[in-house]
C-alpha cells in the first residue's frame, strides 16, 4: 500500500534529476527525490560540469539551428531517433534561458566541438557555471557528493577549468594560481573550523551546487538512502515506486509521473558483459565508485520498457593508482587530456599506435574498442614518455615532478602501476611490448615531431588536438620528440563516464515499450536513457546537456498532462 502520494517522483539526484523536479516545482507539482547514495548531485557533481547546448543564444553568435544539423548530420552514426534529436535541438536553448532565468551564472566555455574539423563545428556550443560557494546549502552542504580528488590540488583545494588546464600545463602564472588556491583555502576560517571541505564548488559540483541551492529553496524534499526496488504498475499506467531504505521496502505513489534519472549501468559487470562489445571492468570506470549499477534500466524492462543505444558507454582513458593514504585500495584517475601531450605516444600490447592520441576522450575510448577487437592486443594499451613529458604534465594520478619527483613515489608502485627504464628497449621488456615494434613507433613520432605533422592519424591537425598541447613546442604543440631518458610507461584503461545507452524514450522523454507505444506516466531523462546522438559524443558537455534538456522535457510534459487533466475532471464535475 503507498502511504504518500506525489504528483511527480524523480529517481535519482544528478543533473537531469534535479532539473526534473526544479522544472516540475515551478510548474506547481508537488515532487520527491529519491537517491539512493547518502548523498545527493550524482554522477553530474562530480563532473566537469560542461553543458553542450548549440545555438543557446546567450552571447551574440551566427549559431543557429541548421548549421547545428550540419555539423550533427556529418558525424552522426545511424540509428538515431530524428524526433528526439529534434526535441533536444528545440528545447535545449529553452532549457539554458531557464537556467539563466534563475540567476544561474552560466558562460560560454572556449572549447571546440569534439569534430572540429566537421562541417560547421564551433569553438561556443559548450556552457560551463561559474564558482558556487558551498555554504549556501545550509546544513545540506556535507550532503552533497563531493569531488574526485583529481579536480582537486593536492586533494584539498577546488580547481575550476581555467586553474586545471593552468597548474596540469604548467602554464605561464601557474604558480600564482596555486598560491592563491591555497591562501583562498587556509583564510576561510570559518569552514575550516567545520571540515576540510573546500566551501569553493567548481566544474560539476558548482552547477549542482546552483541547481539544488533552487531546489532547496522550493522545499523539495531529497530522500537519500533510498533505493529504487521497482515500478508500480496498476490499470496499464506507472503509479508509483517501490523503494527500499536501509532493508524497508514501501510504496510511493506518483500522481502524474515518474521521472528515472538515476544513471546508466556502468558498475553492473552483468549489464557490461551482456550488452558492450569489449565489456571493460567496472572498476575502470571513472563516475562514482559502484554508483550507477542500471537499477533504473533494469526495472523499467521488467514492465516491458525497450532499450536503445546500450551498446557503449561515453569512452575516457583512465589509470588506477592506490590511495594515497591506503596502498591497497586503489582509485581511478582520468587521462582525457594526458594521452594527447607532446613527448608521448600511445601503443597497443604489440607496441602499435591505434590512434589520433590527441583526439577527443570518446574517440579515443572507441579507438581502443575496435582495436581490441582487431588485434586483441588493447584494454589496457601503454602511455609511453620521457623525461621531459614526466616534468611538465600529468600522467593521469602520477603529478609533474616538481609535485611528485620520482624519489616520493612510493616503491611498491614502480612496476606495477608505472614504469621506468633508461632505454626504450628496457622498458619495452618491462611492459612486455616488442621492443622492435616500440622503437618503431618512437622513431617515428620523432620524425613527426620535428616536421610537425603526423601523417598516420592527423595528431595536433585540428584545434581540439591543440587545445590540449603545448604551445611552446613547435611546429606542432602536440608531437615532442621522445628522446630524452629516463622513459616511462602506464597502463590506460578503457574507462568510462557512464553508459550512452538505456531505456528507450521519445521527443517528450516518455518510456516506450518494445511496440513503440509509450509507458503512460513513465518518463526517462540522463544516462539510464539513450542518449539522443546514438553512439556519438559531439563536444563537452554532451551527457549533461541532454539530461538537463530532457529533464526539463518531461517536466513540461507531466504539468502539461496534469494541466489537462485537472481541466477534463473539472468539466466532468460541473457537466
Amino acid at each position: 500500500m503507498s502511504t504518500e502520494t506525489y504528483d511527480v517522483v524523480v529517481i535519482g539526484s544528478g543533473a537531469a534529476g534535479a532539473m526534473a523536479a526544479l522544472r516540475a516545482a515551478d510548474r506547481g507539482l508537488s515532487v520527491l527525490i529519491v537517491e539512493k547514495a547518502h548523498k545527493f548531485g550524482g554522477t553530474s557533481a562530480t563532473s566537469g560540469g560542461v553543458l553542450w547546448v548549440p545555438n543557446h543564444q546567450l552571447t551574440p553568435n551566427d549559431d543557429n539551428r541548421d548549421k547545428t544539423l550540419a555539423y550533427l548530420d556529418s558525424i552522426l552514426g545511424s540509428g538515431v531517433n530524428r524526433e528526439r534529436l529534434d526535441a533536444y535541438l528545440d528545447n535545449a536553448p529553452e532549457m539554458a534561458k531557464f537556467i539563466k532565468s534563475l540567476g544561474i551564472p552560466l558562460a560560454v566555455a572556449a572549447w571546440p566541438d569534439y569534430y572540429a574539423t566537421a562541417p560547421s563545428a564551433r569553438t561556443d556550443r559548450s556552457l560551463i557555471c561559474d564558482t558556487f560557494d558551498g555554504r549556501e546549502l545550509g546544513e545540506h552542504f556535507p550532503l552533497m557528493r563531493e569531488q574526485y580528488n583529481r579536480f582537486k590540488v593536492l586533494g584539498r583545494y577546488s580547481m575550476d577549468v581555467m586553474e586545471f588546464f593552468s597548474i596540469s600545463t604548467r602554464s605561464k602564472g601557474w604558480v600564482r594560481t596555486f598560491l592563491k588556491m591555497g591562501w583562498r583555502y587556509w583564510t576561510d576560517r570559518s569552514t575550516r573550523r567545520i571540515t576540510a571541505r573546500d566551501r569553493r564548488f567548481t566544474m560539476g559540483a558548482a552547477l549542482m551546487g546552483w541547481l539544488y541551492k533552487h531546489v532547496l529553496a522550493r522545499r523539495i524534499e531529497i530522500r537519500l538512502d533510498t533505493k529504487l526496488d521497482e515500478l508500480v504498475v496498476a490499470h496499464g499506467q506507472v503509479t508509483g515506486v517501490k523503494v527500499n531504505h536501509f532493508g524497508r521496502v514501501y510504496e510511493i505513489g506518483a500522481k502524474h509521473g515518474v521521472v528515472l534519472a538515476a544513471g546508466g549501468f556502468e558498475w553492473n559487470q552483468e549489464l557490461r558483459d551482456r550488452f558492450f562489445p569489449v565489456p571493460g571492468l567496472t572498476r575502470h570506470s571513472s563516475s562514482p565508485e559502484d554508483a550507477n549499477r542500471g537499477e533504473a534500466l533494469i526495472a523499467g524492462m521488467k514492465i516491458g520498457a525497450a532499450t536503445e543505444h546500450t551498446e557503449s558507454g561515453w569512452w575516457i582513458p583512465t589509470m588506477h593508482l592506490p590511495m594515497a593514504s591506503a596502498s591497497n585500495f586503489e582509485e581511478i584517475h582520468q587521462a582525457a587530456f594526458d594521452v594527447g601531450r607532446p613527448h608521448s605516444v600511445c601503443v597497443n600490447r604489440n607496441g602499435v599506435r591505434f590512434v589520433d592520441e590527441a583526439t577527443g576522450y570518446d574517440e579515443f575510448g572507441k579507438a581502443m574498442v575496435a582495436d581490441q577487437l582487431k588485434t586483441g592486443a588493447n584494454t589496457p594499451c601503454w602511455l609511453v614518455f620521457d623525461a621531459t613529458f614526466r616534468e611538465k604534465f600529468t600522467a593521469g594520478g602520477i603529478m609533474p615532478t616538481i609535485l611528485m619527483a620520482d624519489r616520493k613515489i612510493p616503491p611498491d608502485w614502480w612496476d606495477h602501476y608505472i614504469f621506468r627504464a633508461d632505454t626504450l628497449d628496457a622498458l619495452a621488456k618491462k611492459i612486455q611490448v616488442p621492443a622492435e615494434a616500440l622503437e618503431r613507433t618512437v622513431a617515428s613520432m620523432n620524425g613527426y615531431a620535428k616536421n610537425g605533422v603526423d601523417p598516420e592519424f592527423g595528431r595536433g591537425g585540428n584545434s581540439y588536438d591543440q587545445m590540449f598541447g603545448d604551445f611552446n613546442v613547435k611546429p606542432n604543440p602536440c608531437l615532442g620528440p621522445i628522446d630524452r631518458a629516463p622513459y616511462y610507461a602506464v597502463a590506460i584503461n578503457l574507462g568510462d563516464l557512464g553508459t550512452k545507452g538505456g531505456l528507450k524514450a521519445d521527443a517528450q522523454a516518455r518510456v516506450l515499450d518494445g511496440s513503440g507505444r509509450p509507458i503512460p506516466n513513465l518518463y526517462a531523462a540522463g544516462n539510464n536513457a539513450g542518449s539522443p546522438f546514438g553512439n556519438c559524443y559531439p563536444g563537452a558537455g554532451g551527457t549533461i546537456g541532454p539530461a538537463l534538456t530532457f529533464g526539463f522535457v518531461a517536466a513540461n510534459d507531466i504539468a502539461a498532462r496534469a494541466k489537462a487533466e485537472e481541466q477534463a475532471s473539472r468539466l466532468q464535475a460541473t457537466g
